[in-house]
């Protein structure tokens, strides 16, 4: 190649460029307008398009061919973008990385605008009514609580589906809500806010992006009258971790203005749930208290569910690799629970796990085929799941990755586990995925006769468990949206 090719062909690909920008510019348009307008959410294979940058959304689009086999681009995805925005559809969450990859592979016979009209022909307000949102109360503000309260503020909206309210917590002196502002403002390990947080401590409220969340002080759950704040038919979700089981769950009903309450971590004598595996078998009009299980719960049962329906699982056992919490110790002291006590930052520590039995609760024909272990490591998020499992069909390591793969990408199971093809994923790389298991492809191993298999399955112990605890609100609120996928 001479001087003046090279010249050219550095020219071509930059216009190339700035023409794929712009385009990106025009989708991300649409996107805002469709999610204000219509209460109608674009995402791009189960990716988010909202408060990401253009070079974000342009590398969305090589993942899709690369990694989901749906060679798309941009032009396409901001044209059909455009279309959908002319059609008057109730509110939605609709995958425009699916739609333009089916339009391109219908050999394009009908217009983008035909082809939306048949395909989301079911997604018209006349056949699919909008719904009212519904009152959401954060009994508690610790890490899961925080996190829950910046995604129910992303997600708000016309159309919105959950608005947050209120957080009860212990004290709400001037001081304490300062104090509350600022950790929702920043987290060492999520980066800052991407909003904005004002304190009003006359009203005792804070001021999130617009939306008015009152900061309620109280130490028992029966003792909150929500509707003196306006509050009513209220979902609960109580991430305190102190009221396990039904009898003092059901302490939160008692209030005024409680219709439900979500549990943020294992629950006795109540439904445990795994949203996308077990939330269909739910009795909504009969039961007002769910758990949402654990982090490793949610991040190993996609897995284990996706293995015991294609190969059949004969027993196994489940160590976890999980980040140091609150509940043990920055520097040794007294604990209640064994090793805990020890210094988190400098040790690795195991300790016990009710994993292993509370998937029985979601996948129950794995009873009495499982144990479980855990052991801390010195970092603040991101854990990872080894699953050793043995199996009862003889399967590859490409035979069990193509399994797996194909539950990511088709199927209920879509918005719980990430397929990961990069060879060099390391922990903090997970972290922000909205997947409770991101499954680390290169790292599987199968034993010469094929019945052995271990796994591995990292997962954000935080946020990715945040996403379920949220989605599995907006289903016992009923209040999901109509979704392509």
């Amino acid at each position: 190649m001479n001087y003046m090719d090279s010249v050219l062909g550095y020219e071509e690909e930059l216009k190339n460029r700035i023409e794929q920008e712009r385009a990106a510019v025009k989708l991300q348009n649409k996107v805002g307008e469709l999610l204000y307008e219509q209460g109608i959410e674009l995402v791009l294979f189960r990716h988010h398009l909202t408060d990401i940058s253009t070079s974000e959304l342009l590398n969305l689009h090589e993942y899709a061919g690369k990694v989901v086999n749906k060679p798309i681009d941009i032009f396409t995805t901001s044209k059909i973008a455009e279309e959908i925005a002319n059609l008057k559809l109730a509110p939605a969450k609709l995958d425009v990385g699916k739609l333009a990859n089916e339009w391109l592979s219908s050999g394009q016979e009908k217009s983008p605008a035909a082809f939306l009209a048949s395909n989301l022909s079911g997604f018209r307000f006349s056949e699919n009514p909008s719904f009212e949102p519904q009152d959401v109360v954060l009994y508690g503000f610790g890490r899961i609580g925080r996190l829950a309260a910046r995604e129910l503020i992303r997600q708000a909206g016309k159309g919105q589906q959950l608005r947050l309210r209120a957080i009860v917590t212990r004290g709400n002196s001037d001081n304490d809500i300062q104090k509350r502002a600022s950790l929702l403002r920043n987290d060492s390990v999520h980066g800052a806010f991407k909003g904005s947080v004002n304190v009003d401590l006359m009203q005792k409220c804070l001021l999130i992006n617009g939306q008015v969340v009152h900061i309620i002080n109280s130490s028992v759950p029966e003792d909150v009258d929500y509707t003196a704040f306006g509050i009513s038919n209220a979902l609960v979700i109580d991430n305190t971790g102190i009221y396990t089981n039904k009898e003092s769950l059901s302490r939160h009903l008692l209030s005024k203005g409680v219709s439900r309450v979500i549990l943020t971590a294992p629950g006795k004598e109540m439904p445990n749930v795994v949203f996308g595996i077990n939330e269909r078998d739910l009795k909504l009009d009969e039961e007002t208290l769910y758990s949402a299980a654990s982090c490793t719960t949610n991040a190993i049962s996609p897995i284990l569910k996706v293995i015991e329906d294609k190969l059949g699982i004969v027993k196994g056992h489940i160590e976890t690799v999980h980040a140091y919490t609150n509940d043990q110790n920055l520097l040794d002291n007294m604990h209640k629970k064994s090793r805990r006590g020890r210094s988190a930052a400098i040790n690795m520590v195991i300790t016990s796990t009710g994993a292993g039995s509370a998937v029985t609760k979601v996948i129950p024909s794995l009873k009495d085929k499982l144990t479980a272990n855990a052991v801390r490591v010195p970092t603040p998020n991101g854990s990872l799941a080894i699953l050793s499992l043995e199996v009862n069909k003889e399967t590859s390591v490409e035979g069990v990755n193509e399994i797996i793969k194909s539950a990511a990408l088709e199927g209920p199971l879509v918005n719980q586990i990430y397929y990961s093809f990069d060879p060099e994923l390391v922990s903090s790389d997970i972290i922000g995925n909205t997947c409770c298991s991101v499954y680390d492809s290169h790292a599987t191993i199968v034993s010469k006769d094929g019945k052995n298999i271990v796994l591995y399955t990292w997962y954000d112990n935080e946020f990715g468990y945040t996403k379920q605890v949220i989605r599995l609100a907006k289903y016992v609120s009923k209040v999901r949206r109509a979704i392509y996928y």
